[in-house]
């Protein structure tokens, strides 16, 4: 028998996205999001309300990064979610976070989450809040790599968000291979 929750916005995995970029001064900026995912080959989709500094920033340099939140850092990735940079101008320092720039966009890389994503905004739909990037480019720091050159999500360590509890979990072992395992019910 299920039980029944009515509509909500529960979906597991829910990642949990560490959007960044620079003001018109130069200053880097971040908060949390949750709500959003790949949409296509080269294009991720999240939900950003409109009073967002970093949003204004985008909008203004029409560039962002977006760096998975991690275990490690799950704390300050949970600050920069509850303050605003409106209130609180220096929330990127006070979170303990320091920017690099980005190699192939105009925006920070934070130096403690080492993952993240380069994007171009691609539009802004205001009054729904969807936000599109193209992803231009995909950057690691080799302590997260494996013997192979790719990306571990054992070193790695991102943490995802579970909107039912109000929690931040970590990624869990290997329950099957994609691409694979199904072969055996062809």
């Amino acid at each position: 028998m299920r039980k029944n929750f009515g509509a909500k916005a529960w979906t597991y995995p829910q990642p949990v996205f560490i959007i960044a970029a620079y003001d018109e001064n130069g200053t880097p900026d971040a908060m949390n999001a949750a709500w959003g995912g790949i949409s296509d080959s080269e294009e991720i989709s999240i939900c950003l309300s409109a009073g967002h500094k970093t949003v204004k920033n985008i909008l203004t340099r029409k560039a962002f990064t977006i760096s998975m939140a991690t275990a490690a850092q799950a704390a300050a990735c949970d600050f920069v979610g509850i303050v605003s940079a409106n209130q609180v101008p220096d929330k990127f320092q006070r979170a303990g976070f320091h920017a690099e720039k980005a190699s192939q966009v105009d925006a920070p890389l934070i130096r403690e989450l080492p993952m993240a994503l380069e994007c171009e905004l691609v539009r802004y739909d205001p009054g729904t809040g969807r936000m599109v990037g193209r992803i231009v480019n995909v950057c690691a720091d080799e302590a997260v790599l494996d013997e192979t050159g790719k990306i571990d999500p054992e070193k790695l360590e991102p943490i995802v968000f579970d909107p039912v509890h109000n929690t931040y979990r970590k990624l869990g072992e290997i329950a099957g291979h994609a691409f694979r395992d199904g072969m055996q019910l062809k």
